[in-house]
């Protein structure tokens, strides 16, 4: 068998067969949709079927009762035709057998005549009045015929056709129409039940294989890209409807989501080695520190010189090298939220930041005893990156008088249950190129002294708490953020 395995696998290619092919002519047990299906194919089945009996049942007994009144009005005709109406008994029973009635009596101007007459009835005979027929009572007529007593009798009354009155009425056995219409019945439901479960199975089949069969491909190729995203599935089918744009975009999808897992395990790869890098770095850092301070000490006035230089620059080396090792962490953790006092968090925050009253000072209008459910690190984190990046802007503005320090105002107010926090400098502003990037990793303005991961952080953090941070306004005039979090 293993040696035609190879010439197996072509021919299956050849004639374009999935791989799976043999699981796929398995007979499956109905799913949830498809026992759906399956009832309502049923329901539909039993509906058409009563549509068709009842109406069919209503419309044989009324024809059958009218064959009888035309059968008694001819009798009629015949028996007034003679002499004084007279009919002798013996006829009378050969006429009422042949019409199959048991009674015949003529209305009119008021007046009842009967004409023919059978022997006494044990029931009284039940009316059906066909001159003002009732689509509620024609069809509920024949059910009363199908299930009534063995000896029930019915009065029939109808206009007459082949001669004048008013009325002409019958009395008959209900027994022969109750025989003739459960046959009547009976073929009648044969017939509809073939045709509406040929129907039925022709809609259940249709549904399936347009319906049913591509859904369990689109499940399939879903469980399939869950067990393994690199795995290549089957290619969408050619169909132009919903369904075959719905396997095109999850074909499309699933590529997008594969293409990210891939990009993502780089990622991950590629910070690990920045983080053993980093730490390496950091070491060295603080070598190099520690080696500037002993430089310090030094009465060289070249060494003296050039040693700020020496020092700011290994601070933002240093700084570079412990925002990429945070922006490089998984995920935050979740915020602990606690109840803060908003005006101290903020004095706090300005502080940090190095806002001060001989510098960049703070001007905050806070409402009173304003109060905020939120992480106090992360908030403070948030707040600090924002006012110090403010100062900066400030101090790094070469067209600022001399002796005009600049200002930071800190705005909260309360918005549909949510806190808004604005913070607002009086820099040069953030370049046009950078204002629709800015929050993006690795993007400064022109004063940042750091790596430009503080506004990517600040932004992910106030989306952990339900919040946004955003760019309100920008120009010559100064920059205004809003940090927007749930009250």
């Amino acid at each position: 068998m293993n040696r035609f395995r190879p010439l197996l696998g072509a021919l299956r290619r050849g004639l374009g067969l999935p791989a799976d092919w043999r699981e796929r002519l398995k007979i499956h047990a109905p799913d949830a949709l498809a026992w759906r299906l399956l009832l309502l194919t049923f329901i539909f089945t039993v509906v058409v079927e009563i549509l068709i009996i009842v109406p069919s049942a209503a419309s044989f007994h009324e024809r059958w009762l009218l064959d009888r009144l035309q059968s008694a009005e001819l009798a009629s005709v015949g028996v007034e035709a003679l002499p004084y109406s007279a009919v002798e008994d013996d006829a009378a029973e050969q006429l009422l057998a042949i019409g199959g009635v048991q009674a015949v009596v003529v209305g009119d101007q008021g007046v009842r005549r009967l004409l023919l007459q059978a022997p006494n009835l044990p029931r009284t005979p039940d009316l059906i009045d066909l001159r003002q027929s009732r689509p509620v009572t024609r069809v509920a007529d024949p059910w009363r015929t199908l299930f009534g007593h063995p000896d029930r009798s019915i009065r029939v009354q109808a206009r007459p056709r082949y001669r004048s009155g008013d009325f002409i009425e019958i009395l008959a056995p209900a027994e022969p129409l109750k025989v003739e219409l459960g046959a009547f019945l009976l073929n009648s439901l044969l017939t509809s039940l073939f045709i509406s479960l040929v129907a039925g199975g022709l809609l259940y089949g249709g549904l399936a294989f347009l319906v049913l069969q591509p859904l369990r491909r689109v499940t399939r190729s879903i469980e399939h890209f869950a067990l393994d995203p690199e795995a290549e599935g089957d290619p969408p089918s050619d169909r132009h409807d919903e369904i075959g744009r719905v396997e095109r975009e999850l074909a499309r999808m699933q590529e997008e989501v594969r293409v990210s897992l891939r990009s993502r395990a780089r990622l991950v790869a590629l910070g690990e080695a920045v983080a053993k890098i980093n730490h390496d770095l950091r070491n060295m850092l603080t070598s190099a520190q520690m080696a500037s301070e002993r430089l310090a000490d030094s009465p060289d006035p070249e060494v003296a010189r050039v040693l700020p230089r020496l020092e700011r620059a290994l601070g933002r080396a240093a700084a570079l090298s412990r925002n990429v090792l945070e922006y490089g962490k998984s995920e935050e953790p979740p915020p602990q939220r606690v109840r803060i006092q908003l005006a101290s968090a903020i004095e706090a925050a300005a502080e940090d930041a190095g806002l001060t009253e001989e510098g960049v000072r703070l001007k905050k209008s806070i409402p009173a005893r304003l109060n905020l459910q939120a992480d106090s690190d992360q908030l403070h984190r948030v707040l600090v990156n924002l006012m110090r990046n403010a100062r900066q802007a400030i101090e790094s503005d070469p067209t600022r008088r001399t002796g005009r320090k600049g200002m930071v105002r800190v705005t909260v107010s309360t918005d549909e249950g949510d806190c808004i926090i604005q913070i607002a400098d009086d820099g040069p502003g953030i370049p046009p190129r950078l204002s629709e990037s800015l929050f993006e990793p690795f993007v400064s303005g022109r004063a940042s002294e750091g790596a430009g991961l503080g506004l990517a952080i600040s932004r992910e953090l106030a989306a952990s708490h339900g919040g946004a941070l955003t760019l309100v306004e920008t120009g010559p005039t100064g920059t205004t953020f809003a940090l927007r979090l749930p009250h």
